[in-house]
């Protein structure tokens, strides 16, 4: 029987960690407490003031120190250390650890507030079975776990933490692609359980105030995060795990993409169409027709089928040339019927049974094995598929099937046994990639598309999406929760097949509504199962036109949405957040996804079930919204049905926000700021407030850092009577900054407007429109000044 470690979290505070244990020394050096006791050490480290590791070593065990998630040094000089005859403190300016001797018993503290504590330790209960238990409030609200479909409170649910895909889900998915060992708690903390094997989360299922983590073996170790806020907490795991590179800006546009393309000739007729159409679009994603002709039998091929792509050089080539990036599919299956498979044998690159031998099974693509990712000859043979691709003018990889989708027990790895490395198989593959194009390819950013991952695995450049979800209103339910869960859990950039991937459900109402949705989402990526066209430019005339505008706001919007890039790489905060973010202490917004954020300025309610003319939208207290359509204005802190029409769904935008766009181009390679529209909401509520964009080529990894970059800052004051709005570029030092014509579009002022000037000079109007439009041009280093009388 495998060995089962549980770490359980309970709220009781009144009893010992564990009658049996007794403190017997320790030690404080090096930043490390060291607490030895009658059955094993405890070793407790702080990482920062907000973030502190605990790891218990039972007395027959060594300590493990490799972690597959944490990338983080401890930072010196964070911790100090006092005690008394009964209890050892480590303090921190945030995080406090008390360890009482006797009874024994470890506690958390934020500026005096209990997070939570041990309660029972590690006890081995049997040969099968260790513990490490802690207090819970019976109050707090969990998130976490990965990617699921249970609400957004998932307090009462026990997680199997093992990846793998559900196929076909609608409203509800207890097991998904994405399996994170994290909770965050309502009370601003949260709990990262650093292994990496298979096993389970218990988030108090047995309404006994008890969160449990189960695993077959591995390490014992956790981390506790702090936060100040929702914003500073997810900033600090991401400081723990990675933050997410800056994607290449073309992988926010559109993409055409199903269940797939034939040959070169429908590659090419399709991009045809969207020309036609004037529909823009950056990319194409290859399924698994590129290398073999059937679905089954052919996977590990990884080469191009010369039959149905006979040119595949010149088919990537004349995509790029018109700004069509070339994306292909790839799994780690090789199937003993492909064309690689003697080769990979030969080469030893395969996953072994006991016996040493390639280890083999069935499943629907055939029978297989799976590239040893952990070994460096299969990494190596692995990247040089990757790397020969991208030699041909590749632009991005999409990587399926890497929970892996079978992966029996019985297989043996270099990293482990499979349940002990199933879990980070995909993270390890998206590693991969990135340490492949670090070193082979260092002026590009990567795009790597995957189905499954794991702490950290955002640091890769990881664009996970939600699965093959159904093709139907349920499918498109659930999609709010997961993208939000995943986004607090570090991965900013979680998506879903827009229009639904499974089933061939053919309602234009749905497509149309899941694509609006798609508008204010990290990834704008309509795929879906052969039978449905999924590309805007394939719809019937009159869909086709509704999409079209919707890819088109999806561009205008690109200064927007680039920028929401730009400060998650820098801070990990989410694309799109919950409304918690700003309320936590609102406990009627604990639960909520069906409305959210879209960065700071956007407030957004889809619309998942048919035929819908109105709904219910609350708005938050900070600020007035104004309807992003209509102009309407909304009162902070009110509830409010509003009206549903068939061409978008209720979008909002916080009042005194600036929002930069541009004009629709067919595609990012005609992406520039030399003119753009900055629109300004007035609202005589909002003395201050400020906004920026962010620019750099889009194509350069760690553009920020190198300083090949401008950033362009905004700035409003309103004193009742006058409205000033600075604009001033700030540079990079290796950035070479050119003038901008900006079209300052100011919303809701007109009726009150006396007079205006322009860095001093007064400017004469005819008429005046809503919104007003007032004409700058920014250069390096100069302040641009509006100034509204009203």
């Amino acid at each position: 029987m495998k060995k089962l470690l549980l770490l359980l979290l309970i709220t009781t505070v009144s009893f010992a960690q564990n009658a049996n244990r007794k403190y017997l020394s320790h030690s404080w050096k090096n930043n490390i407490l060291e607490i030895k006791t009658s059955d094993g050490s405890y070793l407790i480290k702080p990482y920062s003031d907000k973030i502190v590791e605990t790891s218990f070593v039972p007395t027959d065990e060594t300590f493990n120190p490799t972690s597959s998630a944490v990338v983080k040094t401890p930072e010196k000089g964070w911790g100090s250390f006092t005690k008394t005859d009964n209890s050892l403190t480590l303090l921190t300016k945030g995080i406090t650890v008390v360890v009482n001797k006797s009874p024994f018993k470890i506690t958390y503290s934020n500026q005096g507030k209990v997070l939570l504590s041990e309660k029972s330790g590690y006890t081995k209960v049997n040969d099968s079975t260790e513990t490490i238990s802690f207090n819970l409030d019976n109050s707090e609200v969990l998130y976490g776990g990965g990617a699921r479909a249970l609400g957004m409170n998932r307090r009462g649910n026990r997680l199997r933490l093992y990846n793998r895909a559900h196929y076909g889900y609608e409203t509800n998915a207890e097991l998904m692609n994405f399996c994170i060992p994290l909770v965050l708690s309502s009370k601003l903390y949260a709990v990262h359980f650093d292994n990496s094997a298979i096993g389970y989360l218990d988030l108090d299922s047995k309404k006994d105030n008890t969160l449990t983590y189960e695993t077959i073996s591995g390490r014992k170790t956790y981390q506790v995060i702090i936060g100040d806020n929702w914003t500073d907490l997810v900033s600090n795991y991401t400081d723990l795990t990675g933050k997410q590179p800056l994607l290449p800006r073309w992988s926010l546009g559109n993409f055409a993409s199903r269940f797939g393309y034939h040959s070169q000739e429908e590659v090419e007729n399709t991009i045809k169409k969207f020309e036609q159409n004037n529909v823009p679009v950056d990319a194409i994603i290859l399924d698994l027709y590129w290398f073999g002709k059937t679905i089954k039998g052919t996977m590990g091929n990884l080469e191009w089928d010369k039959d149905n792509f006979p040119k595949p050089d010149k088919m990537i080539s004349d995509l790029h040339a018109k700004g069509i990036k070339t994306i292909l599919i790839t799994e780690p299956f090789i199937l003993t019927t492909s064309s690689k498979w003697q080769e990979a044998v030969d080469k030893k690159v395969l996953v072994t049974d006991k016996t040493g031998k390639p280890a083999i099974w069935d499943f629907y693509f055939g029978n297989t094995s799976v590239v040893d990712i952990f070994k460096p000859e299969g990494k190596d043979w692995f990247w040089n598929v990757y790397k020969r691709l991208i030699n041909q003018g590749v632009g991005g990889m999409w990587g399926d099937l890497g929970e892996p989708e079978v992966f029996p027990s019985k297989v043996i790895t270099a990293g482990g046994k499979a349940d002990e490395v199933h879990n980070i198989y995909g993270h390890n593959w998206a590693k991969l990639i990135a340490d492949g194009y670090k070193k082979d390819f260092p002026t590009q950013r990567p795009f790597i598309l995957m189905r499954a991952g794991y702490s950290g695995s955002q640091r890769f450049g990881m664009v996970p999406w939600s699965g093959d979800v159904s093709r139907s209103w349920g499918g498109l339910q659930s999609q709010m929760e997961i993208a939000l869960q995943m986004g607090i859990q570090g991965l900013g950039y979680m998506h879903s097949d827009l229009g639904g991937f499974a089933g061939d459900y053919f309602d234009n109402e749905l497509y149309l509504r899941w694509l609006q949705y798609g508008v204010f989402n990290p990834i704008f990526r309509p795929h879906a199962q052969e039978e449905v066209s999924s590309e805007v430019a394939r719809k019937d005339i009159v869909t086709l036109a509704k999409a079209k505008k919707l890819v088109e706001l999806r561009y205008q919007l690109m200064p927007y949405n680039y920028t929401l890039s730009f400060d998650n790489n820098q801070k990990g905060t989410p694309l799109m957040r919950p409304l918690f973010f700003e309320e936590p202490d609102n406990k009627n917004l604990t639960t909520v996804a069906g409305t959210y954020f879209w960065g700071n300025d956007f407030l957004v309610t889809p619309i998942t079930k048919a035929a819908v003319t109105s709904t219910s939208v609350y708005f938050p207290k900070s600020s007035n919204w104004f309807d992003f359509y209509t102009g309407e204005k909304h009162s902070a802190g009110t509830t409010e049905n509003v009206k549903v029409n068939e061409d978008n769904i209720p979008t909002f935008v916080r009042g005194g926000s600036f929002i930069p766009m541009i004009e629709t181009i067919q595609n990012t390679s005609k992406y520039s700021l030399e003119n753009f529209n900055l629109h300004y909401y007035f609202d005589e509520s909002v003395k201050n407030s400020s906004g920026k964009l962010y620019n750099d080529d889009g194509t350069t990894p760690n553009a920020f850092e190198k300083g090949q970059y401008e950033i362009l800052n905004f700035t409003s004051t309103n004193n009742g009577k006058t409205l000033v709005i600075k604009l001033v570029t700030t540079t990079g030092k290796n950035y070479t900054s050119t003038n901008k014509e900006v079209s300052v579009l100011i919303h809701n002022i007109r009726d009150k407007v006396k007079h205006i000037f322009v860095n001093g000079q007064e400017q004469v109007y005819k008429t005046f429109h809503e919104p007003l439009q007032v004409n700058v041009t920014m250069s390096k280093a100069t302040t641009q000044e509006v100034k509204i009388e009203y």
